[in-house]
């Protein structure tokens, strides 16, 4: 059971299963400016969104880790997230955490400075604060993906494709 109240819900587009969970995120996450693979969650089970407020939750089958490679963090998140999600921010944010050096921190906010669309900075409860490369939290798409097996065969490279151009 959820522990989104009931009232919420009620003026909630929701969503069930692994694939439309995961399109759903990454959508909301494109609208509001933010990196699509920022909430790399697993066995989802459902989410939903409220528009009117931009209240979101995620709810997936367990918790999980996942390491963000380009930066080396790793971050845990809960078997239900939660936040409130606006243009270039999600706020309140509730099951996630960060560690930093021994520690657990917990994430309040996540933000994209306006001046700096190709950062991400991520809010502790205590205000602290770090900033990272948004490209570190970026999926690739299905025609990524494509377009990278098709150039790889033939010998091209994402920078010859760019000195073409």
């Amino acid at each position: 059971m959820s522990s989104v109240a009931e009232d919420i819900r009620a003026k909630a587009t929701i969503y069930h299963g692994e694939e439309v969970c995961r399109e759903q995120t990454q959508r909301l996450l494109r609208e509001v400016g933010l990196p699509n693979g920022l909430l790399p969650l697993q066995d989802f089970e459902e989410c939903g969104h409220v528009p009117e407020t931009g209240f979101v939750w995620l709810k997936q089958k367990k918790k999980i880790e996942h390491k963000f490679e380009k930066i080396s963090k790793l971050v845990s998140y809960a078997t239900e997230v939660t936040a409130y999600a606006e243009p270039g921010k999600i706020k309140n944010v509730t099951g996630v955490k960060a560690k930093e050096l021994l520690l657990w921190i917990t994430i309040k906010d996540i933000t994209v400075p306006s001046t700096h669309s190709d950062k991400v900075t991520f809010w502790s409860h205590a205000g602290l604060s770090r900033t990272f490369p948004a490209e570190a939290f970026m999926v690739e798409g299905k025609d990524e993906k494509d377009k990278k097996i098709a150039n790889e065969g033939n010998g091209i490279t994402e920078v010859d494709l760019v000195k073409e151009v």
